[in-house]
C-alpha cells in the first residue's frame, strides 16, 4: 500500500481511519488526531510491518526546500500518535520505535472501500471484528506480562530486604 495512493478506511485493532474524513475512530467515536500527526499515521499504517525511515517521514510531511525543526517535528508527531492509540509504557502495541532505522507499525491493517462487499457478497465486518478481538487479547496479554515482570520484580526485591534483615538479627 502507498500512503498517497490509498483510499477508503484502514482499520486496526479498536481504531478506523477515514481517509477521506480525516478522522480517527476508536470503537466509532473520534478521536483527536492535528493533520500532521494524522498523515504519519497513514504513513505508517500503510506501510505495516516494514520499517519507515524518519527520512520517509520527512519526505511525506515536507516538500524538498522547506526548512523545519524537523526531528523535533517527527517526534511531536509519533507522541501524539501513541497518545491517541494509549500505546505508551514498555510494551507497545501498534508503533515500534527502531533505533536508528524509523518507526514499525505493527498491527495487521485492512483496507475497506465504502459500499465493498467481499467474494461471498457478505461484509468484513466479521474479519474485523475477530481481528479486534485478536489485537485486544494480545494487548492485554502484553500488559498482564508487563504486570507480572513488575510483581516479579518487586517480590525478589522484599525478598532480599527480608534477607538482608534476617542477617543483621542473627548477627547480633
Amino acid at each position: 500500500m502507498d500512503a498517497t495512493t490509498i483510499s477508503g478506511v484502514l482499520t486496526f485493532g479498536d481504531f478506523e481511519l477515514d481517509l477521506q474524513a480525516e478522522e480517527l475512530r476508536r470503537n466509532g467515536q473520534r478521536v483527536k488526531l492535528q493533520p500532521q500527526p494524522f498523515k504519519v499515521l497513514v504513513l505508517l499504517a500503510s506501510q505495516a510491518g516494514r520499517p519507515v525511515s524518519r527520512d520517509d517521514i520527512r519526505r511525506h510531511l515536507w516538500p524538498e526546500g522547506t526548512f523545519v525543526d524537523f526531528d523535533q517535528g517527527v517526534n511531536f508527531c509519533i507522541k501524539q500518535i501513541r497518545d491517541a492509540l494509549h500505546d505508551g509504557g514498555d510494551h507497545r502495541v501498534y508503533i515500534e520505535t527502531m533505533p536508528r532505522r524509523g518507526y514499525r507499525f505493527r498491527v495487521p491493517v485492512a483496507v475497506h472501500h465504502p459500499g465493498s462487499r467481499s467474494r461471498d457478497g457478505s461484509s468484513n465486518s466479521t474479519t474485523m471484528r475477530l481481528q479486534k478481538i485478536l489485537w485486544t487479547n494480545i494487548a492485554e496479554l502484553r500488559m498482564a506480562e508487563a504486570r507480572r515482570q513488575r510483581y516479579t520484580l518487586a517480590g525478589f526485591g522484599v525478598l532480599l530486604v527480608l534477607l538482608a534483615a534476617l542477617a543483621v538479627l542473627l548477627m547480633k
